[in-house]
């Protein structure tokens, strides 16, 4: 890999969708242009984020840019770890096993259900009284 690249993965999760790119560097991760801790308040969503290096020992030598939107921070941060994981494959496709098995390269499928006519949310029906 040469000194300047740049490895680039796409990480979605429900609205979210995040633009990951690794270059070779120290372990900053920056998301939209802000540190993870002053993006991220809750210590498990940094966690989540780090999953992907941890579990691929790589966490102190790529620095990590990411531009996220859409969605809530958990989402973002699911998204992020999404990214992070496929950037990784083209990093090194000796990673796979690794990132298949703990399950981070499945994109999480679950989505909003859609309001129904006749319904006041997606399931939750008018109250109904007999009289």
């Amino acid at each position: 890999m040469a000194k300047s690249e740049k490895l680039y993965g796409t990480g979605r999760r429900k609205k979210s969708i995040a633009r990951v790119y690794l270059v070779p560097g120290k372990g900053d991760i920056i998301i939209n242009k802000r540190t993870i801790d002053d993006y991220f308040g809750l210590e498990t969503l940094k966690v989540i984020v780090r999953q992907p290096l941890v579990a691929t020992e790589t966490l102190g030598k790529y620095d990590v840019l990411v531009n996220v939107h859409g969605g809530g921070y958990t989402g973002q941060a699911g998204a992020i770890r999404h990214g992070i994981s496929r950037a990784l494959l083209k990093v090194d496709g000796e990673f796979r096993p690794v990132l298949k098995k703990a399950g981070f390269l499945t994109r999480d499928p679950r989505m909003k259900e859609r309001k129904k006519y006749g319904l006041k949310a997606a399931r939750r029906a008018p109250q109904f009284s007999k009289r």
